[in-house]
């Protein structure tokens, strides 16, 4: 792309955009000098948004010439700040995916006023700091054009006037090439100094406004009067995240528990059989005299359990990520991904057992087979839940393939991810148990409990089938409280 002539930050020549079959840029021709602040106004539907995603390079025009000096930086309507990032990280987004050369994080949050809650979440930031934020990340962007979507529309009239005198201050010490769309007349009126009236696919008129805006309009008459009595705007409200009053039903869990092991305990003394259930108070004494040998059982079994679920997480994210992204690929692959899923693990350790003979590493791999598809299914689902806004984020921040991936595919899947982390560690114990049963030189509690059935030691059995259990529900709980943790920063 060319550079505009001297002078000219924007140039646009006989720019004609179809979408849809629809024509919605007809022939618009616009040059906009350095420095300007230009709005646009116009009816919806008449192509305002398509007219800066054309000068943002979002989207290429059928015919005619686009000129921008630099990259744009381009503020849209729901400012689309990633959750998981701090105000301050989503400022920084820019520098991090090597598109900064703007103002810096800090200054532009500063700059903007924000400097007090750099260590928000946005799920935690009223609207028109979300907006504030979103400002200040293009700020942060190369480039002196600034590029503004309806930025404030979604905000109260209060604060969206608020806004307005912030945003002229903004541009007047910046010098920012500014253009806004806007609804608004009096807003475009005030703060332009030119306004271009765009119908229809076409620029009707670029009108003069500057020094044009009446102030009076707000600040006299009837207008005063009301606005007296709403009080001034406020942009900055911080949403505190709400925290659960405790309940007794925060107990359940535990009386559930109590009442199981009451009930274990009466049907035991009622049957009176310890060879076929021994009472709770026999399994705790037969855990106390084989605590060595037990604990040394668990070792083993978590120790396959957790190499398995790393290795099987692994290769489904690797293969969750390229079936996500191609639906061909999808397609190719669903004989295999169905096979998998259908044989039970069971039969496949006899396989490997005749392939790789015993030992860790055929333990290993049966645990990450059984821990493979919900990881691989999560992950096809996290990436592909998405929304395409983020993605043309960072389109407009020119992202390559691992930035996208690592700032944006990876951290967006997470929580979905991690349900599937869930399952997948759970299935991975289960592979590891089985292949216990297999393999006698594997000697963790599955491989207990099989011995201590030959023995008729059911004491000692209930004793390493409650370990493995009490093994599964920490895993289980500590895969959750992560999962919690990272919805709670998502204000979910």
């Amino acid at each position: 792309m060319s550079p505009p002539a001297p002078g000219n930050a924007i140039e646009l020549q006989n720019v004609c955009m179809r979408l849809g079959g629809e024509i919605i840029l007809n022939g618009v021709t616009l040059n906009v000098p350095h420095g300007e602040f230009l709005a646009i106004v116009g009816p919806s539907g008449g192509g305002k948004s398509t007219l800066l995603r054309v000068i943002a390079g979002l989207l290429a025009p059928q015919s005619g010439t686009v000129k921008v000096s630099s990259n744009p930086a381009l503020v849209f309507q729901d400012y689309r700040l990633l959750p998981w990032r701090t105000a301050l990280r989503n400022v920084q987004l820019p520098a991090d995916l090597g598109a900064g050369g703007g103002l810096d994080a800090p200054a532009a949050l500063h700059l903007v006023g924000m400097s007090a809650y750099a260590p928000y979440f946005p799920a935690q930031l009223s609207g028109g700091m979300r907006a504030r934020v979103a400002l200040a990340r293009a700020l942060a962007q190369s480039g002196d054009v600034l590029l503004l979507d309806e930025p404030f529309g979604a905000l109260d009239a209060l604060v969206r006037e608020r806004f307005n005198a912030e945003l002229r201050h903004l541009h007047d010490k910046t010098g920012r090439t500014t253009i806004l769309v806007t609804h608004s007349i009096r807003e475009a009126v005030w703060l332009a100094d030119r306004v271009a009236v765009l119908r229809e696919g076409q620029i009707l008129e670029l009108v003069d406004t500057r020094g044009e805006g009446r102030v009076s309009a707000y600040t006299e008459g009837l207008e005063a009067h009301l606005r007296g009595l709403l009080g001034t705007g406020d942009s900055t409200r911080v949403r505190l995240p709400h925290r659960e009053r405790w309940s007794k039903t925060t107990l359940l869990p535990l009386l559930a528990i109590a009442l199981g092991f009451l009930a274990w305990h009466l049907l035991a003394a009622r049957l009176g059989q310890p060879f076929l259930l021994p009472t709770p108070a026999a399994v705790w004494q037969k855990f106390q005299a084989n605590a060595p040998l037990l604990w040394q059982a668990l070792w083993v079994t978590a120790k396959t359990a957790l190499l398995g679920t790393l290795l099987g997480g692994l290769l489904g994210m690797l293969l969750g990520y390229p079936i996500a992204k191609f639906r061909a690929l999808e397609r190719f692959l669903s004989p295999y991904i169905v096979t998998s899923q259908s044989t039970p693990i069971v039969i496949i350790a006899p396989l490997l057992v005749s392939w790789l003979g015993f030992g860790t590493l055929p333990a290993v791999i049966v645990s990450a087979l059984s821990a493979l598809y919900p990881l691989l299914v999560s992950t096809m689902i996290g990436v592909r839940e998405i929304d395409r806004t983020y993605h043309e984020l960072f389109d407009t921040l020119h992202a390559g393939f691992w930035q996208r991936l690592t700032h944006l595919e990876l951290p967006g899947a997470l929580p979905v991810m991690l349900g599937g982390l869930r399952l997948s560690a759970s299935l991975a114990l289960i592979g590891a148990v089985v292949w216990e049963f297999t393999d006698p030189n594997q000697k963790g509690l599955g491989f207990r409990v099989q011995e201590a059935g030959v023995s008729y030691d059911k004491a000692l059995q209930f004793a390493a089938i409650t370990l493995l259990v009490l093994f599964g529900v920490v895993l289980y709980a500590v895969i959750t409280a992560v999962e919690r943790r990272v919805m709670r920063r998502r204000g979910k």
